[in-house]
């Protein structure tokens, strides 16, 4: 297991002139990895990755490295950091991510294509050109609400063989689909979930672990969910799941990120807000999250 059980997909903080806050980002690295994350991922989906620019993400990139640096020393072990790099444009992810090896990461997650809704071979092409063209490992990203195309699990499979291509974050939704992941794809090919309310289920089915948003306000019960699976106490981690369903839920009430940076500036520090085109939540969305909070004694 490369990655550990709970990869958090961090929120990238903005000061309130919309500026990326970079201080803000080490102090959150270094608490998250105090609270039960494993690794950290910078500029996905959930840290508002089509609105930061080039520089601010490879900036992004080396402050998350120094701070998971400082946080596992005190820990006695090694924290990865995982970069998005992925896009639409090959030649850019291609450019991109070898641009971002530079910055000391573990390994690049690359999304699905998505707008121009590549066939299942120019997906298998995509990823095959970004693998073969940085020294990062690469962590697949399929995601079809968001990117218009199912990337299926034969194409996974065949993409799995590759000795650069080391994971999967899979967020269609399916659990027929990680099963049939797990059926055909390269033994030790990892998979991870996107979906926070799916992460046990996919566990069973053979997920190693989470690529979560949640875990930046409850990530040591996450990962303690995971863990307890992997014991055999499936009663525990059903009891945790239970306890952490509606976080899961509520935190997907509007767009993601709006709602967790919210969260994250009631029961830690304030993160600032989210960049156009993302728009704050109106007083009914914040009360429901607000709720949630409460009843798990968060706030």
């Amino acid at each position: 297991m490369k990655f550990g059980r709970v990869m958090t997909a961090m929120i990238t903080p903005f000061d309130r002139a919309g500026e990326v806050d970079y201080e803000r980002m080490a102090e959150l690295s270094k608490h998250l990895v105090e609270n039960g994350s494993d690794s950290l991922l910078v500029a996905g989906t959930t840290g508002e990755s089509p609105t930061l620019t080039t520089s601010e993400k490879l900036k992004l990139f080396e402050t998350v490295r120094k701070a998971a640096d400082e946080a596992g020393a005190s820990l006695g072990k090694k924290i990865p950091v995982i970069v998005g790099t992925g896009g639409n444009n090959t030649k850019a992810s291609v450019e991109f991510t070898r641009e971002a090896a530079k910055t000391g990461a573990d390994a690049a997650l690359v999304v699905v294509p998505y707008y121009n809704k590549p066939s299942q071979e120019g997906m298998y092409h995509h990823f095959v050109s970004v693998a073969e063209a940085s020294e990062l490992p690469v962590i697949m990203y399929n995601i079809p609400g968001r990117t218009g195309v199912n990337m299926l699990p034969d194409t996974i499979a065949k993409l799995s063989r590759h000795e650069k291509i080391v994971a999967v974050k899979e967020a269609a939704g399916s659990l027929e689909q990680v099963s049939q992941i797990r059926q055909v794809a390269e033994e030790g090919f990892e998979i991870y979930s996107g979906d926070d309310s799916l992460t046990l289920p996919m566990l069973s089915v053979g997920a190693e672990g989470v690529i979560s948003v949640a875990s930046h306000i409850l990530g040591s019960d996450i990962n303690k969910m995971c863990t307890e699976f992997f014991k055999g106490n499936v009663k525990e981690a059903e009891t945790l799941h239970k306890k952490l369903y509606e976080l899961f839920k509520v935190l997907f009430i509007t767009s993601n990120p709006v709602p967790v940076k919210y969260a994250l500036g009631k029961v830690w520090k304030d993160v600032g807000g989210v960049r156009l085109p993302l728009f704050e939540m109106g007083d009914a969305e914040k009360a429901k999250v607000d709720a949630v909070l409460e009843k798990l004694g968060l706030i």
